[in-house]
């Protein structure tokens, strides 16, 4: 199971990059450049402090951690385009840890992922520490360009100190929402108590009415008007959906 087009762009983009045990510092951009044709993008990053551990690095200096995910279709379009296994358990998840895990060895660092566990690593904590982010009403993170549309597939640590710019914060989006309709939009309520109520999102996801869900994604997610643009399309939603509910059926 290749990597097709994608894979040799990346080996042909990375050898003229600046990349450890060259004569040039790496910077942001190099890392760009190599998520680019998987139509991941870098989604900020961070430099742990001297004495703190990063979780899953082992004995790698982790001097630099970069947050890497999707937002909008491109990365959709890229993995849809591979052949995969659909046997396994999540083919997204798969191929992120392949195409992450090449990434981070060409670059001399390590992948990391927001999948593996229990226990899993603090990527929401990590998020926070690398763009500026903010709690939403149901829960997930929102960006203010992207709303509730960012997916993180993993992270990067890097062991060389990259230059990275500094985070200008910005105020919630959900500041200027009154009508804060993620609150409101689920068919059963699942987020009506402050909570994710997940047993009554999959009972509903176990009927015929359900069916809206797998087809648009979560509708409470659906309902933000922030970053409506990057949402997903109907086959990107059903596989989400479909592979959420395979995996509470358990």
């Amino acid at each position: 199971m290749g990597f097709g087009v994608a894979a040799q762009f990346m080996d042909q983009g990375l050898s003229s990059q600046a990349l450890p045990g060259l004569n040039k510092p790496m910077l942001v951009t190099d890392i760009e450049t190599a998520l680019e044709p998987f139509g991941l993008r870098s989604l900020g990053a961070f430099h742990p402090a001297l004495d703190e551990p990063v979780p899953g690095a082992g004995d790698l200096a982790a001097t630099t951690v970069v947050l890497v995910g999707g937002a909008g279709p491109d990365m959709w379009r890229v993995f849809s385009a591979e052949t995969r296994d659909e046997r396994e358990p999540n083919p997204l998840d798969a191929w992120s840890r392949r195409t992450l895990g090449q990434i981070a060895g060409k670059l001399g660092g390590r992948a990391l992922f927001p999948f593996d566990g229990p226990p899993y690593l603090p990527f929401q904590a990590w998020a926070m520490r690398a763009r500026s982010l903010h709690r939403s009403p149901i829960g997930p993170l929102i960006d203010p360009e992207f709303g509730l549309w960012l997916g993180y597939r993993g992270a990067l640590v890097i062991p060389e100190k990259i230059e990275i710019a500094p985070i200008i914060p910005v105020p919630s989006p959900c500041l200027a929402c009154p009508d804060r309709p993620c609150l409101t939009a689920c068919p059963v309520g699942a987020f009506a108590k402050g909570s994710y109520d997940v047993p009554a999102c999959i009972g509903h996801l176990e009927t015929p009415s359900g069916q809206q869900c797998f087809e648009k994604a979560c509708l409470a997610r659906r309902a933000c008007p922030v970053g409506a643009g990057h949402g997903h399309g109907p086959d990107q939603a059903m596989f989400h959906v479909k592979h959420f509910f395979a995996a509470h059926q358990k």
